[in-house]
């Protein structure tokens, strides 16, 4: 009887330690644990973390990490992390939690225009995605690559069509760059072939007619008439004498690091460089910055005139007095050179 006793005693600890332990694994596992206010909290695992590196984003954002720790262990997060970016919504659980980070890496947008070089849209790049600029950069300028699929280091740029586009965030750089060619070639349609052909232009060479267009005129409404009076410069071999051609080359020399040309005078003009379109007929070697879409089928599908100039226009700013003639050319830049020097613009 006495054994009896001690059996069903012993039964009872048994059952209530067995509660308490169940008691302990559904609170670890079903109870909320989080401790932020907003709907969303976003973690963002690098590429090769450990756990501890989670744990440390994860700490401010629940009420209690050690039954996160218990859990993660039963389920053999911490042996298995992977990279990405979460998101941990109000009031879940830990079982929700580790359920989120393990499996459901969720992409994001990714958006980039106006850069005027390879170097700054690398930086532009690395701040939105886990690859880091250095990485982007030569990936993007990898001279195998550019050979391999047309390109030069001076059209390089123009592969990368300014738009909104979805990644994961743990995305490589050779990632990003293998998708904005996959993206190129989508753009590049048969129909669009057929329209730069038929202006005696290569897909290059439309945006880099393009990349001038856009620096000359950043209202779409009106690119198109610009591109028509560089296509009719071309076409009968006059000089683009593209102001913004200049500028990109003074860029290019040390007297003209970390300053604004707001004027182009004639000392611009006799830079030698290939980009000086006042010396060289033709489009010059490459882009001279990333041009919108919007410029780029400005290119493809322009405006159908007689007019071989312009110039800005003092009375709307943003946009150009256009002239068939370089006498009425001549008084159009006389009033807008006049605006300029009312504004005490002298470079």
């Amino acid at each position: 009887m006495y054994f009896k006793k001690i059996l069903w005693a012993v039964a009872l600890i048994g059952l209530v330690i067995f509660g308490a332990i169940a008691y302990y694994i559904y609170g670890a596992m079903f109870s909320p644990n989080t401790s932020f206010e907003n709907e969303t909290a976003y973690i963002y695992v690098p590429t090769d973390a450990t756990y501890g590196e989670v744990r440390l984003q994860l700490e401010p954002l629940l009420k209690d990490i050690n039954s996160f720790d218990a859990l993660a262990k039963q389920k053999e997060y911490v042996t298995y992390v992977k990279p990405g970016r979460y998101a941990i919504k109000k009031g879940m659980n830990n079982n929700d939690i580790i359920n989120s980070i393990r499996s459901k890496n969720l992409p994001l947008k990714i958006s980039f225009n106006n850069q005027h070089s390879l170097k700054d849209l690398a930086g532009r790049i690395s701040v939105q995605i886990e690859a880091d600029s250095l990485s982007l950069y030569e990936v993007m300028t990898d001279e195998q690559f550019l050979k391999k699929n047309g390109f030069t280091p001076a059209t390089a740029l123009g592969m990368y069509l300014p738009n909104s586009y979805e990644f994961f965030w743990n995305s490589s750089a050779e990632t990003f760059r293998d998708r904005m060619l996959t993206e190129y070639n989508r753009f590049w349609t048969e129909e669009r072939k057929a329209k730069a052909k038929k202006l005696n232009l290569s897909p290059s060479e439309v945006i880099t007619l393009a990349s001038i267009v856009h620096e000359e005129s950043k209202q779409a409404d009106e690119q198109p008439r610009v591109a028509g009076v560089y296509l009719n410069r071309l076409r009968i071999g006059m000089p683009l004498q593209a102001d913004p051609t200049l500028k990109f080359a003074a860029y290019q020399l040390p007297q003209y690091q970390n300053t604004i040309i707001r004027r182009v005078l004639n000392i611009h003009k006799e830079i030698d460089s290939p980009y000086n379109t006042y010396k060289h007929t033709g489009l010059p070697p490459g882009l001279i910055a990333m041009p919108d879409l919007s410029a780029i089928k400005a290119v493809l599908d322009p405006e159908s005139h007689s007019y071989l100039y312009f110039a800005a226009d003092a009375k709307r700013i943003g946009y150009h007095k256009f002239a068939k003639t370089l006498a009425q050319h001549n008084v159009n830049a006389r009033e807008y050179h006049k605006y300029l020097s009312s504004q005490g613009i002298r470079k």
